[in-house]
């Protein structure tokens, strides 16, 4: 933090995916305005598409969304700049996602090329160390372009102790896994969840209460609800991600941090649909166009909501009603090329 603003971190693909980013780029946030103002590449690193922080430590991991992907670390400095602190192999090819054990002794990777999910371990310091694990999914889905093999998509531990979840949009299941900490190895937990075929699932979004989670589907346009129990997730309900016409292909989900409301991202229409979750299904109350039409990925942060626009290499600024929950934009679009993941 630096004054009496924030740092804010946001990831891109560089050349080698196609993209316009140098690199990780730092920017400052005013908590009370919300204003994004970005100080440049802090990280010249290949196609960092996500980004994760230890949970305690100043640590900043990204996946390099690769053929031979990889795992980097950097230190964290006061102003935002990144000092490396080491690049690993994930064992698979594009790595999409990445997240930390809730006590920051773990951390794990999916590999949505690979179609698998990596654990490594990390030390007092929050360095990786050698990978510990590669568990591989096998199997594949009913659309032959999108789910010919596994393609792991997101990786979501547990803040409550419970079993690791793994999205995978290829084989339409989410996989469940304890990890053994004393070797870093995971250990398959039955039964997985399975979709409907073609659903696509590619993220979820647990409740506050840890009883509940949301799934997107990237292939069939859906958000499904589901009881986190010790048998696994049950369904609830299942409804569209968009109430607009067009290419609906969801991107990120996530639960406002008072648990009243479920955001969604659509590429294509370009929109942030807001549903209220008081009733069994999760129910459409707004839908928000976000100034371009491929919301990859965006965040809550404090009042305020940051929706990055993978191919109109921009951010967009919202703050949220604290009584509706719906986004209004703020200011102008922040200029930054081909962001893909946005970590306040």
């Amino acid at each position: 933090m630096t004054g009496q603003h924030e740092v804010v971190h946001i990831g891109g693909y560089t050349a080698e995916s196609g993209g316009r980013a140098d690199g990780i780029v730092a920017a400052r946030r005013d908590p009370a305005t919300g204003a994004l103002t970005p100080v440049g590449t802090v990280a010249a690193t290949p196609s960092p598409s996500f980004l994760a922080r230890h949970p305690a430590l100043p640590v900043l991991y990204a996946v390099n969304e690769l053929p031979d992907g990889l795992l980097s670390a950097f230190r964290v400095g006061a102003d935002g700049d990144l000092t490396p602190l080491g690049v690993h192999p994930t064992g698979g090819a594009e790595p999409c996602h990445l997240a930390v054990a809730p006590d920051g002794r773990h951390l794990f990777v999916a590999n949505y090329g690979g179609g698998s999910l990596a654990v490594f371990p990390l030390d007092a310091e929050g360095v990786p160390g050698e990978r510990t694990d590669l568990v591989r999914h096998e199997g594949h889905g009913a659309d032959p372009d999108r789910q010919e093999r596994a393609h792991c998509h997101m990786v979501s531990p547990d803040p409550g102790g419970g079993p690791l979840l793994a999205v995978d949009l290829g084989t339409d299941s989410v996989y469940r896994y304890d990890l053994d900490a004393a070797s870093g190895r995971l250990v398959p937990r039955a039964p997985r969840l399975r979709t409907p075929a073609g659903v696509g699932p590619r993220h979820l979004a647990r409740h506050p209460d840890g009883r509940r989670c949301w799934l997107v589907g990237e292939l069939d346009g859906s958000v499904t609800a589901y009881d986190l129990t010790p048998d696994g997730p049950h369904q609830r309900a299942r409804v569209d991600a968009s109430g607009r016409t067009g290419h609906v292909q969801p991107s990120e989900v996530a639960v406002g941090p008072d648990g009243r409301f479920l955001y969604v991202g659509n590429r294509g229409v370009g929109t942030v649909a807001v549903f209220a979750l008081d009733g069994v299904a999760p129910e459409l109350v707004a839908e928000v166009d976000t100034g371009g039409g491929w919301p990859r990925h965006f965040a809550l942060a404090g009042a305020h909501l940051y929706v990055a626009d993978e191919r109109a290499d921009l951010i967009r600024v919202f703050r949220v009603d604290p009584g509706s929950g719906v986004p209004e934009p703020v200011g102008e679009p922040v200029e930054v090329a081909s962001p893909t993941c946005v970590l306040v």
